[in-house]
């Protein structure tokens, strides 16, 4: 047996999210379907976010055992030409047998999109969230960057999720601005459920004048959903990308020591 790991690309529009649904269909089922159809043989995907419906992704990850002989990147190639136009793998490699997506040390980055004008674009309703109140770009990104370092983000999680701690640690959070587009862009070692989609409502709310800047810190403290603002649209979300250093690492290592025993 060997792993392979997939770098996923979708459009969520049409999808009930990543993980597998009694109520409709979900990305990680079209995947499985998928490689079984094209191994012969029974395959569950392990992903390593699981998005929610109409959240987009350029950069998700998932792996899959299978005992077929085929190399680790003809996997995306095989794959592409099956799957449905709206879900792509845009890498795929083989790993080691025993990394998990979801218990190896990350950076995870998620890019959140405001459509702020006077009327809906077409074009961009369902990859962004529209609104016509206008937002304080600079008073967001003043707001934005308390929320980088390690905190307890319970008023930033949704009150359904079943979490042992409420304590991430966030890298960067920046919002910028491409024409009439406001993009909240954060990275961070793991997120709650909904903690993007809070954090964007959130920074909505201090961009439209209703908080300043700074309340960002009573809310942190407070540690009560009630206390931040309201959860923004899955469709303005989109999962950038996932890193795994020790992965990098490794990699690394073993093309360093190919490369020693070609030079002898």
């Amino acid at each position: 047996m060997k792993r392979v790991m997939l770098t996923v690309a979708y459009d969520g529009t049409n999808y009930h999210g990543w993980q597998l649904q009694s109520n409709g269909i979900s990305i990680e089922e079209v995947l499985n379907r998928c490689l079984t159809q094209l191994l012969k043989e029974p395959v569950q995907v392990i992903g390593a976010s699981r998005t929610d419906a109409g959240v987009h992704a350029w950069g998700n990850i998932a792996v899959f055992d299978t005992q077929a002989r085929m190399p680790g990147e003809k996997f995306s190639y095989a794959l592409n030409q099956r799957l449905p136009e709206d879900i792509r793998i845009r890498d795929s490699r083989e790993v080691p047998a025993d990394f998990h997506p979801r218990k190896t040390d990350s950076i995870k980055t998620y890019e959140y999109r405001i459509l702020n004008e006077e009327f809906p674009n077409p074009v961009k309703r369902l990859y962004s969230h529209f609104t016509y109140i206008p937002l304080d770009e600079k008073r967001m990104r003043e707001a934005a960057l308390l929320f980088v370092g390690e905190h307890d983000f319970k008023s930033f999680c949704s009150v359904n999720a079943q979490v042992e701690s409420t304590v991430r640690t966030i890298y960067s959070c920046d919002v910028s601005r491409e024409w009439t587009e406001l993009i909240i862009r954060i990275s961070g070692a793991g997120f709650l459920y909904n903690m993007v989609r809070i954090i964007a409502g959130t920074l909505m709310e201090i961009g439209s004048g209703k908080y300043p800047p700074e309340a960002v810190k009573e809310m942190l403290e407070a540690k009560n959903r009630a206390a931040a603002g309201p959860t923004a649209p899955a469709r303005g979300l989109t999962l950038i990308s996932y890193e795994f250093p020790a992965l990098k690492e490794k990699a690394g290592q073993q093309a360093a020591e190919e490369k020693s025993e070609k030079t002898v």
